[in-house]
């Protein structure tokens, strides 16, 4: 089939083309630049997503079966307007239009279904409110005019070549034998997902008849306190993490914010707990996540050959530790 890929050249977008380009599938990717590096089997669409006029110039006169829109801007925001054009500008023909969402559409709770409510428009945080308001502006396409829609929901993706500072975050520091800040009793919730099986949910949603008008929630089943994602990465690496609790509210005082640039528990680690259920996509799409411990040390061999990010500043975190000691 005719694949385009909407911002294929990171993370997900990488893996998906990647295994696309294997399955035999005729792949184009749209971004921001004249290039890529993914191979001369793969064509270049040069975009602004967040631009309706740009994206409809681009795909003009080109046909697609499948539409894979994974991006999102986290400097400007894409908005609800901003994806609902991008689908509109494909025309007759198009079998699937698979919208990467996530769980912050939810806006908060545990154990979601799917067919839960979504934040509402006025959600105080853009991400979610965007987010939410896109799958409802997708479905309404889908409900008036017969989009072939579906969405993907999935929590924290974790997986070899992630870009930002998450899993990395706590090795660096584990194998520099430094203590780990446990934020407050260390037991807020949350839940992951191995990009293997986020790619693998892609690939079937496409195929998968039953999918069309259907949203899937993609994770591990089983979510996991933050104390046991430290214990964990701790086992994948083979060191024992030595962990001390340090209120949010002298965290927060200090200036860390889970985003940066004082970063105390890798990259958005420590926002309030979203969990959701995963039984749909087991039962329509007989979807088997990668087992958390399995997946972790696959992540952690990359993370040895290939860790990329700069060497850490410690002095933040240093000034935390001494106001418990």
């Amino acid at each position: 089939m005719r694949v385009l890929v909407i911002g294929g050249t990171l993370f997900i977008g990488r893996r998906l083309v990647g295994e696309l380009v294997k399955t035999g599938h005729e792949v184009t990717v749209m971004h921001r630049h004249a290039e890529h590096n993914l191979g001369r089997k793969v064509g270049n669409l040069m975009a602004d997503r967040n631009d309706p006029e740009s994206v409809r110039q681009a795909v003009k006169g080109r046909q697609f079966d499948v539409v894979f829109d994974n991006v999102y801007d986290w400097e400007r925001g894409t908005t609800a307007a901003q994806v609902e054009a991008t689908a509109q500008a494909f025309g007759e023909g198009l079998k699937r239009y698979i919208f990467m969402s996530s769980v912050a559409a939810y806006g908060d709770g545990l154990n979601h279904h799917e067919d839960d409510a979504l934040a509402p428009d006025t959600h105080p945080e853009a991400y979610v409110r965007n987010k939410a308001m896109s799958e409802r502006a997708l479905f309404r396409l889908h409900l008036r005019y017969g989009l072939p829609v579906v969405t993907l929901r999935p929590p924290y993706i974790y997986g070899p070549e992630n870009p930002y500072y998450r899993e990395a975050f706590f090795w660096d520091r584990l194998r520099a034998g430094r203590p780990i800040i446990l934020p407050g009793d260390g037991r807020r919730l949350m839940q992951f997902v191995h990009v293997k099986d986020l790619v693998w949910a892609c690939m079937k949603v496409m195929e998968e008849p039953a999918a069309v008008g259907n949203s899937f929630n993609i994770a591990n089943p089983r979510p996991v306190t933050q104390l046991e994602l430290v214990q964990a990465l701790g086992k994948a690496a083979g060191k024992e993490p030595q962990m001390v609790k340090v209120p949010r509210e002298l965290i927060h005082q200090a200036g860390g914010h889970p985003m940066g640039p004082l970063l105390y528990f890798g990259f958005y680690y420590d926002m309030p707990p979203i969990t959701q259920l995963v039984t749909k996509a087991q039962r329509v799409l007989k979807f088997k996540p990668t087992p958390f411990l399995e997946g972790l040390k696959e992540t952690y061999r990359w993370y040895v050959r290939h860790n990329g990010f700069p060497p850490p500043d410690y002095s933040f975190e240093d000034s935390l530790l001494a106001k418990v000691s």
